[in-house]
């Protein structure tokens, strides 16, 4: 018989603009969320390896109160490629390359 080992991380991140999420209703406002994943130990391997089982956002209230201060009002079940995409998107303008999208084309040259 096997016993599943599970952990969750928790990380912050930063909307650096308003956002939205599949299956979040709204808008959500720019700002730091915290982020937590879940993930399983697959015992079936002679060395530890982990499978994402779930990817939660906190999110403040939908009027934007938050709680008189003490913390989120709502979790919700989101896609970690999704997430990852909006971050990486609200990051492009500053993390571009130099070389190909400022008309320094090297091809045909």
């Amino acid at each position: 018989m096997s016993t599943a080992f599970t952990r969750t991380t928790t990380r912050t991140v930063t909307f650096t603009r308003p956002f939205e999420l599949s299956g979040v209703d709204g808008v959500q406002p720019a700002g730091n969320y915290v982020v937590e994943t879940d993930e399983e130990l697959i015992d079936s391997l002679s060395f530890p390896v982990y499978r994402r089982t779930a990817t939660w956002i906190h999110l403040p209230h939908v009027d934007g109160r938050s709680n008189g201060g003490s913390g989120m009002a709502q979790t919700a079940l989101i896609d970690p490629d999704e997430l990852d995409r909006i971050l990486a998107s609200a990051e492009t303008p500053e993390t571009e390359p130099q070389y190909g999208s400022q008309g320094h084309g090297s091809q045909g040259t």
